[in-house]
């Protein structure tokens, strides 16, 4: 009578550790492909086949680098439709006139290349000088 009860259960009991084995093996080759993958695509860069700019621009996905020049770009062009802030945006801009030109070069350079532009335009010409 025990026999016929426990021969079920084993059963399930069976099926269970072997669902469970499967899995893990399943994550254990999924992890083994993402880190080939990823060797792979090291070495892709390190030989040329995948360009550095690209490269560039996967690591650069969760930095808030980008965000942080567009919100500085965009504060005095909202601020200045704000009647008490105009003579504080003016005299910002009046002040960022005086600064050295290879400053100003840099801060172009800067920003181009923080939302993507290769060469901002202009500067290559101004870096030939």
């Amino acid at each position: 009578m025990w026999t016929m009860l426990l021969k079920p259960l084993m059963g399930v009991a069976t099926n269970a550790i072997s669902g469970y084995v499967e899995t893990k093996k399943i994550k254990g080759e999924t992890k083994i492909a993402e880190i080939k993958a990823e060797k792979k695509r090291l070495e892709d860069i390190a030989t040329g086949k995948i360009k550095w700019e690209q490269s560039a621009v996967e690591q650069m996905k969760g930095s808030w680098k980008d965000e942080f020049v567009l919100l500085a770009l965009m504060i005095p062009a909202i601020c200045v439709f704000i009647g008490p802030l105009r003579p504080h945006i003016k005299e910002g801009f009046e002040v960022l006139a005086t600064l050295p030109e290879y400053y100003t070069h840099l801060l172009y350079l800067a920003c181009s290349v923080s939302l993507g532009v290769r060469v901002a335009p202009g500067i290559k010409g101004l870096l030939k000088k």
